[in-house]
């Protein structure tokens, strides 16, 4: 391969970089706990769009586990939404880890 040959790969996986960056802002994923009495919605920005408890959930004599299953929701969809995340970029850069990318 010659430098021009090198360059072009280059801007063409930088291209494709920022597609996929693009694309993982616009991922969502849901997780529930408690069987579904709690449901949390991430981005894929990092942020929850939503978090959705029913009203069966709330004991006011075990608000410990109400916290539970929040937690366990919110933090399954961020957890979700960041391994998607992973694997699109992981699908550009061939398994290959870019230090600051993801």
């Amino acid at each position: 391969m010659d430098m021009n040959e090198i360059m072009m790969q280059a801007q063409k996986m930088q291209l494709e970089l920022a597609r996929a960056q693009e694309e993982i802002q616009d991922l969502t994923y849901t997780a529930t706990a408690g069987g579904g009495m709690v449901s949390a919605i991430a981005l894929g920005n990092g942020t929850i769009q939503s978090l959705e408890i029913n009203p069966e959930a709330v004991d006011p004599d075990d608000i410990e586990m109400l916290q539970d299953l929040v937690l366990a929701a919110v933090n399954g969809a961020l957890r979700g939404v960041s391994e998607a995340g992973e694997q699109r970029m992981s699908s550009v850069t061939g398994g290959m880890s870019i230090p600051g990318l993801f």
